[in-house]
């Protein structure tokens, strides 16, 4: 069956075209999705250890492997405002992923992805994956397993860029 994503709107803050600083721009799934194939992978939060060490960083430095492969565009989305997302993302120096600030966590929520993390203080946050998404259909997901609130582990072997380019390789 068919799997679309859901429809919303991130309050995103982008540089300006013509001055320095930021502006207010709202991101729609739409014009994320719409006639595109595109890479949407989903971390517990901006900062934390695997997030910044690995994860982010690897689709990052894979970017140009993912476009080879028909990949449009690359997503990091977290259950995080936009300024902790531009922030980190600038403390990174990612320049080819964009962010995706879910930070009420209504994307995640409509995902069935929204996790507690009270364990850890963290309160609401999404769970770790990745997916694919063609034209605004999800054509695969990478899930984490454990999937539980107030999991004990983070755990992190298939929504690595490395599955998900091995998925398009043998899918081509």
């Amino acid at each position: 069956m068919e799997r679309k994503i859901p429809t919303v709107t991130f309050k995103t803050r982008v540089q300006k075209d013509i001055s320095p600083g930021y502006e207010w721009a709202d991101l729609t799934t739409d014009s994320m999705f719409s006639g595109k194939r595109v890479v949407l992978f989903a971390l517990p939060g901006a900062y934390t250890p695997t997030c910044s060490s690995t994860h982010l960083p690897g689709f990052e430095a894979n970017f140009e492997d993912l476009k080879e492969k028909g990949i449009d565009d690359v997503y990091c989305l977290s259950v995080n405002d936009t300024f902790v997302m531009n922030s980190w993302f600038k403390s990174q120096s990612i320049s080819k992923v964009k962010p995706v600030p879910d930070g009420s966590g209504e994307f995640t929520r409509k995902m069935g992805m929204l996790v507690n993390k009270d364990n850890l203080g963290f309160g609401f946050r999404s769970w770790r994956y990745a997916m694919i998404v063609n034209d605004g259909v999800i054509e695969q997901m990478f899930v984490e397993k454990g999937f539980s609130d107030n999991a004990s582990d983070d755990p992190f072997e298939v929504s690595d860029v490395y599955t998900v380019l091995k998925y398009l390789k043998d899918n081509a």
